[in-house]
Formats: structure tokens, C-alpha cells, sequence
């Protein structure tokens, strides 16, 4: 299986450029060798815009005059309809039943179709909706465009803290990790890359010990709060993650609690429970984590208001 590589996450930076922030490395009041990489500051909330941007830009005219489709609890599909939205093209978004409000009104607001469906049902709707249409399938995570778009994070990270040691990064279906692992170790080998996910949802952790992809039942993964990381992974970002992340660390509900929290009141910054989940790591496992400078990457702030409230009662 060929895997994504630094060349292709340096055209993905020159894709996205102009459409996506270049967000800031913020530096921690309570941590001197703690940054946070706050994507929650992207027009959509989230790191999502980046690969989505990516993905619709290396289509062919043609088959993007067509639309595009997905599926996703929120995240992705706010991307895919903002960047479908910057070219002009129609955006249909399944979406599972059971995914925040909040996110769900963002994709109608943008302009796309939203289809709201069993969770399980997610991929084979959105299938369908293709064969139909003769729109153009972009993936939450399983395609290797999609993957070099979410590197432009590590790309960054890198570019703005040279020495880094640690860089600490959320594992849902493994786009992100893939992507931002591939360039942190092919800019910076010294650097740990560092998973971490729910104790609730942690199926990489599982899969990376089984050597192939182990499917967790949506019963199962959907007792998170980080709904954005209910996602499995896919053989194609197994593949980058045995080869390129160094291991997984899990974290629990009230870790990701805390840790929203402490963004929220210290950080200044609105995060939902998948986007504190790097810094819980940092905060309550330390002992696991290699030492140094580190940076956490804090992936959305797409959070219902009930949510929110509660992590800061």
C-alpha cells in the first residue's frame, strides 16, 4: 500500500492556501514546554477544512461540476460544505442519527443537503447518493488526499517550533494522525507522534495491537462524549499509523471533561470533547509521555452549548 508523503503534503499546503488559517502555535500560562496548534479557530471550527479543501481541489472539473458527498457526524461535513461552497458546487452530507445539533444546522447553513440516518447506515446511504447522482465520494478520512491535507498541521507545527519532541494528536479514523505523523517524522525524526483517544472509543489502540483493523459496534463507541472520534479506521490509515505513529494513549470522560475546562477558562479557546483530548494526555498521563517541548493539537470547538456548559459547571 503506497502512503502518503512529505511532497504530497507540501502541495496539499499550496491547495489550501488562502482558503484555510494558518493557526497559530499558542504557548500555556500553566506549562512553559506546552503549546496548543487551536484549529478550533478555522472558518468551520475545525482541522476538517484542510483536507476537504484539498480533496476538492484535485478533482477533475468535471466531476466536481457534479457535486460532492459525504458522510460525517459534523466535523467534515461543515468542511466539505464550506470548501464545495467556495467552488460552487453542490454538498450532500450524511449525517448519522445522534450527531450534535449544533453541527448538523452549520452543514444546512453552509448550503449543504443534509441526509440524517441510522448510524449505521452512514457509508451505504452516501454510496447510494453517488451511484445516483454521479457526484464525487470525499471521505471523512480513508483517502490519501484527505490525509495530506490534515499533514499541513504537522507541517506547521514544525515550521513553528523547529525543536519540538512531542507532538500529541486526537485518533478518530486516523486522517489526522496519519497526515500530521507523516510530516513531523520526515521533518523532525526526533520528534515522538503521540495518539490519543477515548477510553470509550479506543479501537486504534486495539487495532495497532492486532495488526489489523478492529472494528468497535457503534453501541460501543458512541458512549463518548468526543464524538468525534467514534470513527474506526481504515486499512489505509492503519497502514500509516503502524509505519509513522509511535503509540496510543487513552484518556477518560472526565479527563476530556477536565481538559475542556482548563482550554476554556485558561486558554481562552471554545473546544468540543474531541479537541481537549490531546491536552487530557498531557495533563493526567504524563508519566506515559515522552518529555520535552510538546504540542497539543486541538482539533475542533464545534461544541453544543448543553455540553459545554456542563464540562464548566
Amino acid at each position: 500500500m503506497e502512503l502518503v508523503s512529505i511532497a504530497d503534503i507540501r502541495i496539499a499546503a499550496d491547495d489550501i492556501a488562502g482558503t484555510v488559517v494558518r493557526t497559530p502555535l499558542l504557548p500555556t500560562l500553566w506549562d512553559d514546554e506546552l503549546w496548543l496548534k487551536p484549529e478550533s479557530l478555522q472558518p468551520v471550527g475545525s482541522f476538517k477544512l484542510r483536507g476537504a479543501t484539498h480533496a476538492v481541489a484535485r478533482l477533475d472539473p468535471a466531476a466536481r461540476s457534479r457535486g460532492v458527498v459525504t458522510h460525517s457526524s459534523g466535523n467534515h461535513g461543515q468542511a466539505l460544505a464550506y470548501a464545495a461552497r467556495a467552488f460552487g458546487v453542490p454538498c450532500t452530507v450524511v449525517v448519522p442519527e445522534g450527531a450534535p445539533q449544533v453541527k448538523v444546522d452549520r452543514m444546512g447553513a453552509l448550503g449543504a443537503d443534509v441526509r440524517l440516518v441510522p448510524p449505521a447506515r452512514r457509508l451505504v446511504e452516501a454510496e447510494r447518493i453517488v451511484a445516483a447522482t454521479g457526484a464525487a465520494l470525499v471521505p471523512p478520512f480513508d483517502h490519501p488526499r484527505i490525509i495530506a491535507g490534515q499533514g499541513t498541521v504537522g507541517l506547521e507545527i514544525v515550521a513553528d517550533l523547529p525543536e519540538v519532541d512531542v507532538v500529541l494528536v486526537p485518533v478518530g479514523g486516523g486522517g489526522l494522525s496519519s497526515g500530521v505523523a507523516t510530516a513531523v517524522r520526515a521533518l523532525r525524526p526526533s520528534a515522538a507522534v503521540i495518539g490519543v483517544e477515548p477510553e470509550l472509543a479506543a479501537d486504534a489502540r486495539e487495532s495497532l495491537a492486532a495488526g489489523e483493523v478492529v472494528v468497535w459496534d457503534v453501541e460501543r463507541s458512541y458512549r463518548t462524549s468526543a464524538d468525534g472520534l467514534r470513527t474506526n479506521l481504515s486499512e489505509l490509515t492503519l497502514a500509516h499509523l503502524r509505519d509513522r505513529l509511535d503509540r496510543i494513549v487513552t484518556v477518560t470522560e472526565e479527563e476530556i471533561a477536565a481538559a475542556l475546562g482548563r482550554l476554556v477558562r485558561e486558554a481562552r479557546l471554545v473546544v468540543e470533547p474531541s479537541g481537549a483530548v490531546a491536552l487530557a494526555a498531557r495533563l493526567f498521563h504524563r508519566d506515559e509521555l515522552p518529555a520535552g517541548r510538546t504540542v497539543a493539537v486541538v482539533t475542533g470547538g464545534n461544541v453544543d452549548p448543553a455540553v459545554l456548559a456542563s464540562a464548566l459547571g
